[in-house]
């Protein structure tokens, strides 16, 4: 009679997304998890899956969205979802981020911006450059979800480990927000805290920040800031118009530009312009502005 009971209830129905993620731990902590994502777990399963193994952690490709549940405690433990890496550079905006995840994963990429917008609390500037490890098969809202909230945990741990605090909105609308410029404009690492002093001196002054990087958010990215662009760009990106920061990041930040936006340089430094070298010279006048844009046109 056991037997049979047991035979019917490994042969019932259970169904599962076809990439499930497995957190790390014991048994009954996996199965507990599994039971709070609604799937059709209970507690026997924590006595019935050690006779399979030890459920892997991490992402599983369970292969199917209805199987017997032997069939899934059995893929809890062998199966193991492939991934591709798909990488976020510094600097980029989420709208060609989320156009490259569409052509390489072959998502739909309605769907992965509607899911973005549902979930990120910034339209832009809340996933990490990163290179993250996407498991094949899954879904847009379920990607979409775990870039936003592991980049959401990353950007809490920063805030804790410099300030002990996290507060959300000044965390974007300032220190990443300056952060994201410092990314469009700095020619490297080593400038970052020197653009996050001109930016940061600008403010202080009552300056506008006059920095095309603001302006290359969305879908301009990679576009050339010329005068027309400046002068018909109404939106609170355009720097040269507006005084003060933008109202949330333009792009995607690294820790380094986090780092310099909240540790600027100490130098008085208002202005800079890129030399032939393709990095920038920094002067605290307009008048050693000027000798240092003639000096680069010759």
């Amino acid at each position: 009679m056991i037997i049979m009971i047991l035979s019917y209830y490994l042969a019932a129905p259970v169904y599962s997304t076809k990439v499930v993620y497995i957190p790390k731990g014991s048994i009954t902590k996996i199965i507990s998890y599994l039971e709070s994502k609604n799937f059709e777990v209970t507690p026997i399963d924590r006595y019935l899956v050690r006779f399979f193994g030890h459920p892997q952690s991490g992402w599983i490709d369970i292969g199917a969205q209805r199987l017997s549940r032997a069939d899934f405690l059995y893929r809890l433990t062998k199966a193991k979802a492939p991934v591709r890496d798909i990488t976020l550079i510094p600097g980029e905006t989420a709208e060609i981020f989320l156009e490259e995840i569409s052509k390489k994963l072959g998502l739909d990429l309605k769907k992965l911006r509607r899911f973005y917008d549902e979930l990120s609390p910034y339209p832009d500037g809340v996933i990490f450059a990163e290179t993250y490890h996407i498991p094949i098969g899954m879904d847009e809202r379920h990607l979409i979800y775990y870039l936003v909230s592991d980049s959401l945990k990353r950007h809490k741990r920063l805030s804790l480990k410099f300030f002990k605090n996290y507060d959300q909105k000044k965390w974007f609308e300032k220190y990443i927000t300056i952060a994201s410029i410092i990314e469009k404009e700095a020619a490297n690492a080593e400038e970052m805290p020197l653009i996050s002093a001109v930016i940061y001196n600008r403010l202080r002054l009552g300056m506008p920040l006059q920095m095309d990087g603001s302006l290359n958010y969305g879908k301009y990215s990679h576009q050339k800031i010329t005068p027309k662009r400046i002068r018909e760009d109404t939106s609170r990106f355009n720097t040269y118009k507006y005084k003060g920061l933008p109202p949330y990041p333009v792009c995607a930040v690294s820790v380094e530009a986090v780092k310099a936006a909240i540790f600027p340089a100490k130098v008085s430094y208002l202005y800079f312009v890129k030399s032939k070298k393709g990095t920038h010279i920094f002067s605290d006048t307009y008048k050693t502005h000027l000798r240092n844009i003639k000096s680069v046109k010759k």
